[in-house]
């Protein structure tokens, strides 16, 4: 028997603190895990640590706002939904709204159940969208775990979901793209970095999560001047199993991110 899906996960991003409490006992009510925070700057450190399959995202915080959180997270490449609110309901507070990334928008006060059905249909899409997006391998087989190549969520043996960031989803996502071949710190680098450098930091973190021996990595390879690769099996279910790992592999000897 398969193991039982998660639910969605949501990040409600709304410096109000009773509608941060409300809306999320509500949403947990009825299913859904949620996680909250009170800034732009909360939630980014949020999904640093958290993977999200959605946000909430109120407009008018103190700080960065939410038009200009959600044109970040596009910039990155992010592609989760995004649910905007706002007291602002006229016709050019949602065009703004919509233009600067969301997938719908709702103007305060609003009716928790409408919000629900407008995440639960967003969420829906989303998922219809990956499903067409026509990628060929679209589950490897990652060492123990399984990786599904257009999300780069894991799983263990058991069908666990593995814990991991939106950054971190993003790199395997990339490098499952190119399953035995070297993606360079530039192709993998977030766009807001300031060095591609950063990647060797994001992808020493993976290797503590995923390698048995980080210090000595056979998931996720070190290609000398070339960067990094996935070393992984064929797609699940495609057939007996092959070596995904081609000439590349055979310079990929560096055991530490640093070493290249």
């Amino acid at each position: 028997m398969p193991p039982p899906e998660e639910p969605p996960h949501v990040l409600i991003i709304d410096d109000d603190t009773r509608i941060r409490e409300l809306l999320g006992d509500y949403l947990r009510r009825h299913g859904l895990r949620v996680s909250t925070a009170a800034s732009a700057a909360e939630a980014r450190a949020r999904m640093q640590a958290l993977a999200f399959d959605a946000l909430v995202l109120d407009v008018m915080m103190p700080g960065e706002d939410g038009l200009s959180l959600a044109r970040s997270l596009r910039q990155q490449q992010v592609q989760m939904p995004i649910l905007m609110l706002s007291a602002l309901g006229e016709t050019p507070d949602r065009i703004a709204g919509l233009s600067a990334g969301s997938d719908d928008y709702m103007a305060k006060p609003f009716e928790p159940e409408e919000l629900l059905l407008r995440l639960k249909a967003m969420l829906r899409r989303h998922a219809a969208a990956i499903s067409a997006s026509g990628e060929q391998a679209t589950t490897l087989q990652l060492g123990p775990y399984v990786l599904d190549a257009r999300t780069g969520e894991l799983r263990d043996a058991h069908g666990r979901l593995l814990p991991l960031t939106v950054r971190e989803r993003e790199i395997l996502r990339l490098l499952a793209q190119r399953p035995g071949e070297p993606l360079s710190r530039e192709e993998l680098r977030a766009p807001t970095a300031a060095t591609p450098r950063a990647v060797d930091v994001e992808i020493t973190r993976l290797r503590r999560k995923l390698e048995a021996d980080p210090a000595n990595p056979r998931l996720i390879r070190t290609v000398r001047g070339k960067g990094y690769l996935l070393a992984t099996t064929t797609p699940v279910g495609n057939g007996p199993a092959r070596n995904l790992l081609n000439q590349h592999a055979e310079g990929a000897s560096s055991p530490t991110a640093s070493q290249e």
